[in-house]
């Protein structure tokens, strides 16, 4: 994609600002691809199969050439606001944001997503190991990646592929969230209800993650009650701490509006 077709994407009205910022990534179950410019520039870009395997040399190539399409684009709008990139020293800006990454991944939530991420891990290498082969498996557990081929889905795998998906996603959501509410604290002067802040808006999408890995594992536990009996039920316990903690740690978190998929109402 060519740098005025960059342009002409990003100037298309239909596209909501930011949309992108606030979501769970899990583009094949979002009722608002139509609305993003993020999905929009994949497809245009990515339509060709070859382009979406990374162990293609064609994948690379396309992202390659994105890239210096966004960066000649970066570079026209800055010139047209009279920003000097070249001017710009970004070692100082590049040391702080890496101290506030590292701050954030040791953080006492960070270390708590990545303990949950470990505790699913476990689960499904023991459910894999339970149910995996054989005229007994399961086909509920063909979902789980190694164990066959998938069926047709039922609630159980719905669960299943929901635990999965924001398995990991939680703790990047969370380490976001917390190196940005440190970046803001260096920044911002404004009273905290005066200003809509982007940590918020990244730990909102983590406590939907959570929210809704707590149903998954609720229905995971109902359906084999009996299997590894005791770590299900750890997991609700040790997710709905990292619920709290989260959001005693951004109270406005769920009141943030993310755009495109949250509205305010106006009869509250």
């Amino acid at each position: 994609m060519d740098k005025e077709k960059l342009k002409e994407l990003a100037q298309n009205k239909r596209f909501i600002s930011g949309i992108y910022n606030y979501c769970d990534r899990w583009c094949e179950r979002c009722p608002q691809t139509s609305r993003c410019l993020n999905y929009a520039m994949a497809e245009e870009e990515f339509a060709d199969p070859k382009t979406q395997d990374i162990h293609n040399e064609a994948f690379w190539i396309k992202l390659s050439e994105t890239f210096s399409a966004t960066l000649d684009l970066v570079k026209e709008m800055a010139a047209s606001e009279g920003i000097d990139l070249d001017a710009l020293d970004p070692g100082e800006f590049v040391e702080e944001s890496r101290a506030f990454q590292e701050a954030a991944k040791n953080h006492r939530i960070s270390r708590a997503a990545r303990a949950y991420a470990d505790m699913a891990e476990n689960w499904f290498e023991g459910a894999r190991a339970f149910f995996g082969g054989g005229e007994e498996t399961d086909p509920s557990f063909r979902s789980i990646p190694g164990n066959g081929e998938k069926p047709e889905k039922n609630g159980f795998e719905e669960a299943l592929e929901v635990v999965q998906w924001y398995q990991h996603q939680i703790y990047v959501k969370l380490a976001r969230a917390i190196s940005g509410q440190m970046e803001e604290e260096t920044e911002i002067d404004d009273e905290p209800a005066q200003y809509a802040k982007d940590s918020d808006g990244s730990a909102k999408v983590a406590l939907i993650s959570i929210d809704r890995s707590i149903a998954a594992w609720g229905i995971i536990g109902r359906r084999f009650p009996t299997f590894r009996s005791h770590d299900v039920p750890a997991i609700l316990t040790h997710l709905e701490r990292l619920r709290r903690s989260v959001e005693k740690t951004f109270p406005d978190a769920r009141g943030f509006l993310r755009p495109g998929f949250d509205r305010i109402d106006l009869n509250g």
